[in-house]
């Protein structure tokens, strides 16, 4: 594994950026909690655990299957689109592909909310999938922001490093990324219970703001 996948370069960044990544990994935590509550056990950001489900599914001949295949599907094509639209303007990348995951998270709410539960979680995990796009690396690395898996496995590594004499506390920014996908989740699967699917507009409200602030900021 290159340092540069599953957040190897966070702790690189300037601090303002990884501030971005963190309210960014929150943002995917409160649309997952949304989407996965809305489809009843699927996910629109965590595609390993729908990878999961899709073998599973097939085995048994289940529709579990089409459906987490569908998403997974919606998820990569987002990445691809989030990808082509950052690289038109390397300089502000973030927020172009930020802005891009609001409209496509505003599409998600409004169809979401006229009752098309499918189209909407299709956008979201389009969505989900661009957000990923905004912390792509040289050589096709990325800052996973929707996905923990490697960024706890860097936790547990730093702290390895740190009893061992060689590290200090660094991996305490990938402890912030992984916190803030849980406590947007929380924040979603709350909002949730309240509003049901037009709790995406605040998902698409926030995206927008934060791509003004990277904007500002000049992070990209």
């Amino acid at each position: 594994m290159t340092p540069s996948r599953c957040g190897a370069g966070l702790t690189r960044l300037d601090k303002r950026v990884q501030t971005l990544a963190v309210c960014l990994s929150g943002v995917a935590g409160y649309v997952d909690a949304v989407g996965f509550l809305h489809s009843g056990g699927f996910f629109v950001s965590f595609m390993s655990g729908n990878s999961t489900r899709l073998a599973v599914g097939l085995a048994h001949w289940t529709t579990a299957a089409a459906i987490a295949g569908g998403l997974i599907g919606s998820f990569v094509i987002g990445v691809t689109l989030g990808s082509l639209c950052g690289s038109l303007n390397e300089r502000h990348r973030r927020s172009i592909v930020l802005a891009l995951v609001a409209g496509l998270l505003a599409g998600a709410a409004a169809v979401g909310t006229a009752g098309s539960t499918w189209r909407a979680l299709a956008l979201t995990a389009l969505a989900m999938g661009a957000e990923n796009a905004a912390f792509e690396q040289p050589g096709g690395g990325s800052i996973g922001l929707t996905y923990m898996t490697g960024t706890l496995a860097k936790i547990g590594q730093g702290i390895a490093a740190m009893l061992r004499g060689r590290g200090g506390f660094e991996w305490l920014s990938y402890v912030a990324l992984w916190a803030g996908l849980v406590a947007g989740a929380i924040l979603g699967a709350a909002i949730y219970a309240q509003i049901a699917m037009a709790a995406l507009w605040f998902a698409a409200g926030a995206s927008a703001i934060l791509a003004i602030v990277a904007r500002r900021l000049h992070v990209g």
